[in-house]
């Protein structure tokens, strides 16, 4: 433990007192590569257009029609018979007072056109080719690579020394 200790203490020590310093340094470059490529954007927008489409004006007017018939052929059935002919006349008439309604709800047809607004989503699509450089350098036995838009003739290092 106490070996530890010392061991910390004194790397603690020696790296208040270390020094360092940092330069920049200009690297010929010895090879630049053209490297091309090819993108695609898809940009999206929408096509519009207004359209007139069939409506029908009727719409529920069947089914109100066959209860506006049925509710008078029950009042007009139950008024004509008596006793329990009386029922079968309320029934009977609400029966043949829905039918009448129904059909003549529906013997209007009276075709409407209203205009509607529709959409869609179309691309653009563009290619664009980017050329690149890949230029290519040596520091102390390793080789350096730094992408540009045009070829450089040096690349620029920053060195940092410590000791």
């Amino acid at each position: 433990m106490k070996k530890v200790a010392l061991t910390l203490s004194a790397a603690l020590i020696s790296s208040l007192f270390a020094e360092s310093f940092t330069y920049t340094e200009y690297l010929p470059v010895y090879k630049s590569e053209k490297i091309f490529r090819v993108v695609t954007k898809r940009v999206p927008y929408q096509e519009c257009w207004e359209e007139q489409v069939p409506v029908d004006q009727n719409g529920d007017s069947s089914t109100v029609g066959a209860l506006i018939g049925g509710v008078a052929g029950g009042i007009l059935g139950h008024q004509v018979g008596e006793g329990s002919g009386k029922t079968a006349a309320t029934i009977g008439g609400a029966i043949v007072g829905t039918l009448v309604g129904k059909n003549l709800a529906e013997k209007e047809p009276e075709p409407g056109y209203k205009i509607v607004k529709k959409c869609r989503t179309r691309y653009q699509e563009t290619n664009e080719r980017i050329i690149e450089y890949k230029n290519f350098a040596n520091f102390n036995g390793q080789q350096i690579v730094k992408y540009s838009d045009t070829p450089l003739k040096k690349i620029r290092v920053r060195v940092t020394v410590e000791y």
